[in-house]
């Protein structure tokens, strides 16, 4: 696969191996010094090094090889199908269960219950381990996902991905009372520079992150919330309730560090998307009912306050 960068004036001066690293998703900052080793990695003029400091306007070439990919099996998993056709389902996924395969979760994943009820039917775009995932919701985060069954369907609903019209809106409970009824969290999201499996609020190797909040209801020590993505980074709602003071209840990589409530996991659920078809270009808008393990703790959490 090639891809063509052309260095913005903002990123003049940083690392070639850093841009790389923020600019392409599914490679570390040590992934693409190993593509620059490797001669992946030019500018028009010719080979660089991996300390090679970018200046505005430079454009360069990256050739990412192909992933080794191994046979997936087809499962019969049962699917909460909310919406299907020709081109596209939409799927309520269950807490706990992975969308695709990945080191220590092979097996048991979304793509393998799709394998299994779509056959050959579903979008290549995403490549064998991802086929038909127009985009992923974390494995202890439930609800309603869009899966595409072609590759016209698949680039469709990418670029309104891209650009914000494809509307996702979440609802969690999070820790502490939250002042304002409403609110807007526009700070950018990275890499953490500590722990790579984490995720971060920093200006370093990030890119713009925006989340619209509006309080549900309160309860006393939780409010309950509903989250609009106006961007889709990685945990980006629960980086950004934990950077203003309200981490999700049950996430313990970026709230508290113990079980609480029954939950062992974030306590946030995917409840409506809006989108246009691709086929008809009609509007679509579909809502998922919370599930039984957030109605749970709803409960316990006792009446509303305020």
């Amino acid at each position: 696969m090639t891809n063509t960068y052309t260095v913005q004036a903002q990123e003049s001066g940083e690392r070639i191996d850093a841009l790389l690293a923020k600019e392409i998703e599914e490679i570390t900052r040590s992934q693409a010094a190993r593509l620059i080793e490797q001669g992946a990695v030019t500018l028009r003029c010719g080979p660089i090094k991996k300390n090679h400091r970018v200046t505005a306007g430079e454009i360069f070439v990256v050739e990412i090889p192909e992933a080794e990919e191994t046979e997936i099996a087809a499962e019969d998993i049962p699917l909460d199908i909310v919406f299907e056709d020709d081109d596209l389902a939409v799927i309520n996924k269950p807490r706990g269960m992975v969308v695709h395969p990945a080191p220590g979760h092979t097996s048991g994943t979304l793509v393998n219950a799709l394998l299994w009820h779509c056959g050959n039917s579903l979008s290549g775009v995403g490549g064998e381990k991802r086929p038909g995932i127009v985009h992923r919701i974390d494995m202890d985060t439930s609800g309603l996902l869009i899966v595409a069954k072609n590759d016209y369907a698949h680039r469709f609903l990418s670029a309104q991905l891209a650009d914000h019209s494809l509307n996702r809106t979440y609802e969690a409970l999070v820790y502490g009372g939250i002042r304002n009824d409403s609110g807007i969290v526009n700070a950018p999201i990275g890499r953490h520079p500590a722990d790579r499996k984490r995720m971060a609020v920093t200006e370093h190797n990030s890119k713009s992150a925006v989340t619209h909040y509006e309080v549900i209801s309160r309860y006393n020590g939780y409010t309950h919330v509903r989250c609009r993505l106006e961007t889709g980074r990685t945990h980006q709602i629960r980086v950004h309730m934990a950077y203003i003071g309200h981490p999700l209840l049950g996430d313990m990589v970026y709230g508290k560090k113990r079980a609480e409530k029954g939950l062992e996991g974030q306590c946030l659920h995917a409840r409506s998307l809006r989108f246009i078809h691709p086929r008809t270009n009609a509007p679509c808008e579909l809502t998922s009912e919370l599930p039984d393990y957030f109605k749970d703790v709803l409960s316990r959490l006792g009446e509303p306050i305020g």
